[in-house]
């Protein structure tokens, strides 16, 4: 199927958002990706749609179990295979997990960047068939790599062991520092793309208001704005 017949297919939308289209082409074309859209602009679709326009299987390295479940929930709604590896699950589940992987029977598997460094994820990688790694969050690379969590900081290692697999980085808040300095911790080549959506909300106003009582303008504001606020 075409990326276009799969968004169709398991999400049920006839088009893409602004972005997303132009990102799973340059994904599809074995580029490193830089996407920075807001939240709720649609960041998963940008690397689960093109996993699964391509053969094997796509790694994401997401940094919260409650994301990870989420992510994976939503995929096994639309009964797409998929399979997460995080902390506190059984030594014996996790080695299961990664030999179902090595088999080709998930199209995702989800991942701390912790457990890259395991010896046990270290001895099935070379027989994982990964096409596609996914660096979700990305920010962390830069926000939480240098002191809180260093694996983030590592990621790159895979690289060496995957050499030529594309690698897309997925954020909804990165300054221009911030992304130059995921763009070099993930070694993105020459040939990176970077695409970042604007963050104007047409439905959002912001007023600025210096009164001498603010709960009295408070109380003005709620009562002569209609709506929810």
């Amino acid at each position: 199927m075409t990326p276009k017949e799969i968004l169709h297919h398991y999400w049920g939308y006839d088009n893409f958002r602004p972005l997303q289209e132009d990102i799973i082409s340059a994904v599809l074309t074995g580029k490193d990706t830089l996407a920075i859209l807001p939240t709720g602009g649609g960041k998963s679709i940008c690397f689960q749609v093109p996993a699964m326009a391509m053969d094997g299987l796509c790694l994401v390295i997401s940094p919260l179990i409650a994301l990870m479940q989420d992510q994976i929930n939503q995929l096994e709604k639309k009964e797409i295979t998929v399979a997460g590896i995080y902390a506190g699950m059984p030594y014996a589940t996790v080695k299961s997990t990664l030999q179902k992987a090595a088999a080709g029977e998930y199209t995702f598997l989800y991942v701390s960047p912790e457990r890259l460094e395991t010896r046990l994820f270290g001895e099935y990688l070379p027989y994982l068939p990964i096409k596609l790694i996914a660096v979700d969050e990305a920010h962390c690379i830069s926000q939480w790599g240098y002191d809180f969590r260093p694996p983030y900081l590592r990621i790159s290692n895979l690289r060496q062991e995957l050499p030529g697999v594309p690698v897309i980085a997925l954020t909804a808040s990165a300054t221009k520092p911030v992304q130059e300095d995921i763009c070099e911790k993930l070694n993105f080549n020459k040939t990176a793309l970077k695409f970042q959506q604007s963050f104007e909300r047409a439905n959002l106003s912001y007023s600025i208001f210096s009164p001498p009582a603010k709960e009295t303008k408070l109380l003005e504001v709620l009562n002569n704005v209609q709506g929810s606020a």
